[in-house]
């Protein structure tokens, strides 16, 4: 299965690519808060952020210069400030064009599954410790790489939907593999019987895993198959 902080759009390709509908395969996107079936495209799990945090995050994230919130159509990539760098990263990432939104809380039509925060590092570090001091367990909020913050409803992460989902289709967390390289995905590594950290994962990543493979450019989950699944 494929888990990500990407919209589950963002995803869909590479589901396509490994034929993932032919083997009874799933989607965890926007960090596990929405779960697929590959088989029929049905929505088996789906938790929303609350409707009544985006008045007071927008009053945080207006006083931080250069940073943009996000969040997505089926289609589209709504910019809620202005776009910079690390948004243009993840347009680019998901295959999705951006929309500039004069007013972005009007612009949110439906419940969403997470924000994502775009900027530089050092300041995406305070906005975040100002966004848990605000929310504390309303929220959870946790940065994917350096420049991604994700804004995401309480107790959801890759870790949190998965176990979910094994219980689901009656398996453990011992009969499960995870590979990844962000920080988000470190709550899924420390779950699975074998965390797997790929070589080019951020360095505290690389510390909670269980093994380290190769880098996503050499293959490194298919090292993992072939190491201990064949």
């Amino acid at each position: 299965m494929l888990a990500s902080g990407r919209p589950t759009n963002g995803v869909l390709p590479l589901a396509k690519q490994l034929h993932l509908e032919d083997y009874g395969s799933y989607i965890l996107s926007f960090n596990g808060a929405r779960i697929t079936d590959c088989r029929n495209k049905q929505v088996i799990y789906n938790k929303t952020l609350p409707g009544d945090i985006l008045e007071p995050l927008l009053a945080i994230l207006g006083k931080y210069e250069g940073i943009d919130i996000v969040s997505y159509t089926d289609r589209h990539i709504l910019s809620g400030f202005k776009p910079n760098q690390y948004t243009e990263l993840e347009s680019r990432i998901n295959d999705m064009p951006i929309i500039e939104t004069a007013d972005f809380a009007a612009a949110i039509k439906d419940p969403v599954n997470k924000f994502l925060v775009t900027g530089e590092p050092e300041t995406i570090t305070k906005i975040q410790q100002e966004i848990k001091d605000h929310f504390r367990s309303y929220l959870s909020v946790y940065c994917s790489e350096p420049f991604f913050l994700e804004i995401m409803p309480p107790q959801v992460d890759k870790a949190h939907s998965l176990l979910k989902l094994l219980s689901s289709i009656g398996l453990t967390t011992n009969e499960m593999i995870c590979c990844g390289d962000g920080y988000n995905d470190i709550t899924m590594l420390e779950t699975a019987g074998l965390g797997v950290a790929m070589a080019n994962a951020q360095p505290l990543v690389r510390e909670r895993a269980d093994y380290i493979t190769k880098s996503n450019d050499e293959d490194g989950v298919l090292h993992v198959i072939n190491e201990f699944m064949r």
